[in-house]
């Protein structure tokens, strides 16, 4: 039993390196944020869409529901579209610390869907990753557009966050994922198509290179990524998954600074922005899953 535990705890560190990885490929791809979105989530559409059939997975929603999962498909897309922005703009390092400020905006977010009080330290908490935001910004001003996209996409996070934990009190995530990407795609594919006067004639023109590492991203980053992280739940408890998860920034910087040192060396400034963001993260989950357990005690007694 003991020995089953550990082993979901060793899955769920995979994932969390997994998503840290994912940043390392929209480095790695060529082509612009948007393309890169369209392939990915067109690809986790087909691939999560074999699962289902092959799972015999009922798949069956309201029209009510699918309206929602289309918004919530929306977001993630733009969500996904700023954040490899970001990374275009900037680099690595400056996305996933921007990534690390969705902490904050899911302390707003939170009580208005939920319909719950504002917690005090968590506004606390929110001050301090701003100081930790302007440091970043005043040492690094010549990334502005990159740190510009990336809290915007931590705002999309959340947002998508917060809506997805709604949909999973009565759908499984990979029906809520599956819908999700197709929205997703039919989105991105209207912009295009808006943008551009239809599809433009070399958007499926791709290098070997950034197909495998499309692949890789739609296939193991996403569509593994998101059937995986529900089955680590069902063992380890939801606190613990998302203190844990907290973790992707870290690890996503230190491959950035291995893989590509020269692009991703930063300002003393910016390290100790960001070690400021990232620990109030940390602290932020330590302390909710402290709260989480005190709860469960006095309610047990």
């Amino acid at each position: 039993m003991q020995n089953d535990k550990f082993k979901n705890y060793l899955h769920l560190h995979l994932l969390v390196f997994i998503a840290g990885f994912t940043a390392i490929l929209g480095e790695l791809i060529s082509i612009e944020a948007v393309s890169l979105v369209w392939f990915r989530m067109l690809m986790a559409t087909i691939l999560m869409g074999l699962y289902i059939v092959f799972s015999k997975i009922n798949i069956k929603v309201t029209k009510q529901t699918l309206l929602k999962f289309a918004i919530a498909g929306i977001i993630i897309a733009l969500h996904w579209i700023t954040f490899f922005g970001s990374i275009k703009a900037a680099n690595i390092s400056i996305a996933l610390s921007m990534f690390s400020t969705g902490a904050f905006f899911a302390s707003i977010i939170e009580p208005i869907i939920y319909k719950r009080k504002i917690i005090p330290y968590e506004i606390i908490f929110g001050i301090i990753v701003i100081i930790g935001v302007f440091i970043i910004t005043q040492s690094e001003i010549h990334y502005l557009y990159g740190i510009i996209l990336g809290i915007v996409s931590a705002f999309l996070s959340s947002l998508f966050s917060v809506l997805n934990g709604k949909f999973l009190q009565t759908h499984t995530a990979t029906v809520i994922s599956f819908y999700e990407f197709i929205y997703g795609v039919i989105f991105i594919t209207l912009f295009i198509g808006v943008m551009n006067s239809g599809i433009p004639e070399n958007f499926f023109s791709l290098s070997i290179s950034d197909f495998s590492y499309l692949f890789i991203l739609a296939s193991i980053c996403t569509a593994y990524a998101f059937i995986a992280s529900v089955h680590v739940m069902k063992h380890i408890s939801p606190y613990t998954v998302v203190l844990t998860y907290n973790l992707e920034p870290i690890y996503g910087i230190i491959l950035a600074l291995i893989i590509f040192p020269e692009e991703e060396h930063m300002s003393t400034s910016f390290y100790v922005g960001a070690f400021i963001i990232i620990g109030v993260v940390l602290m932020n989950g330590i302390i909710k899953n402290m709260n989480k357990m005190k709860n469960e005690k006095l309610m047990a007694n």
